[in-house]
């Protein structure tokens, strides 16, 4: 019987990517989460996933902390219409739920935008299923995967 990790180890070794899973608790806010990774929040990475008019996606890989800035999505995209899609088109974009999401086994090797704030760093993704982080190289992702290198966030406002 598959294990529920099978894919997405198997999805990093076709690309040469080196992961480690990591089993984690629930956590109810991004400090909490990297408190529990032993981590910096910057370096839990959102993994997003962005609808295009045409009806295409993207991924944008957003660090803990900041947030998307669409005027510079789209210009590095090049186009001048993006958004969040519903959490069921975003599920069947890439058999992951929200919260889960990685480009690592995705269903559809969508093309992958990195902010330019994780190059250099080791950097917590979803993994595919709830209760577990993986982790990678942020450097080594973004050569698999082919990633747009840009700056493409804000920080996030504080109340």
């Amino acid at each position: 019987m598959p294990e529920p990790h099978d894919h997405i180890r198997a999805a990093a070794a076709e690309r040469g990517l080196e992961i480690e899973l990591r089993e984690r608790p629930a956590a109810r806010s991004l400090p909490e989460a990297a408190e529990l990774l032993g981590i910096d929040p910057s370096g839990i990475v959102k993994t997003l996933v962005v609808k295009r008019s045409d009806g295409t996606y993207l991924f944008a890989l957003v660090p803990g902390g900041r947030a998307i800035s669409w005027p510079k999505l789209r210009s590095v995209v090049g186009v001048n219409k993006l958004r969040l899609p519903e959490a069921e088109l975003a599920l069947a974009a890439t058999g992951y739920e929200r919260g889960t999401i990685t480009p690592v086994g995705s269903s559809t090797a969508w093309p992958v935008f990195a902010d330019e704030t994780i190059v250099g760093r080791r950097v917590a993704l979803g993994a595919g299923t709830h209760g577990f982080s993986l982790f990678v190289d942020a450097d080594d992702l973004i050569r698999a995967y082919d990633a747009t290198v840009a700056d493409i966030t804000v920080p996030e406002a504080t109340e």
